[in-house]
């Protein structure tokens, strides 16, 4: 049986401070951060807003690394302290570079995520699948042996996520979510980045649904 336990850490942070397209003050997002560990280890995925909630939700254990879905600034403003902290290594797709850097700048991940990598965490292995759609470089992450996905922002309760970005692609989130996704057994469950969980049984009959809507 698997001594795993995952912990859903809630954070709340503004993005886009000082740009044009936002309010002055930036616009409020709230995230979920995703701690999969046993009693002496932990594999971080994503760091949203709070990087002393990150640490809290570690603790003593020794921290594997942080695995992140996707460049966006909700998903990683708070990377770097939290790995500093944590004395740990930052994981993102290559294809999502351009966006990190508009968060940290020079400051690079320190490995590169590709479709396949795996990592293990209390006994369980942890599978990236590249999903682009919403970035170019999107990832989710698959727990087979105990049918969970980590799907940031490509898949949630109510179907895909945005991709109003030039470089976003409704047809490759769709792709992705169907070729990556929805071929895993439907009990597994999906838990986004943002809002609550859902599963594949759920979301997959309304695939067609989505097509016709364009989103």
């Amino acid at each position: 049986m698997s001594g795993l336990r995952i912990e859903r850490i809630e954070t709340r942070g503004f993005i886009g401070v000082g740009r044009a397209e936002f309010p002055p003050e930036g616009f409020e997002l709230e995230n979920n951060v995703w701690v999969l560990g046993d009693d002496s280890e932990a594999l971080v995925i994503d760091a949203a807003h709070d990087a002393e909630a990150i640490v809290r939700g570690v603790g003593e254990r020794t921290a594997l690394g942080i695995l992140l879905t996707h460049g966006h600034e909700d998903h990683v403003n708070a990377a770097v302290e939290a790995a500093e902290r944590l004395d740990t290594h930052l994981y993102l797709h290559p294809a999502d570079l351009f966006l990190w850097e508009e968060v940290h700048g020079d400051r690079r991940p320190d490995f590169e995520l590709a479709d396949g990598a795996e990592f293990r965490v209390a006994g369980e292995s942890v599978v990236t699948l590249h999903t682009p759609g919403h970035t170019p470089g999107s990832v989710c992450f698959a727990l087979p042996g105990i049918r969970t996905v980590f799907s940031g922002d490509t898949l949630f309760r109510g179907g895909p996520g945005a991709t109003r970005w030039e470089y976003s692609s409704f047809e490759g989130i769709v792709d992705s979510i169907r070729s990556k996704l929805f071929t895993l057994p439907l009990d597994t469950r999906v838990s986004p980045g943002h809002g609550d969980d859902t599963s594949i049984a759920h979301e997959q009959p309304d695939l067609e649904a989505w097509l016709a809507r364009g989103w």
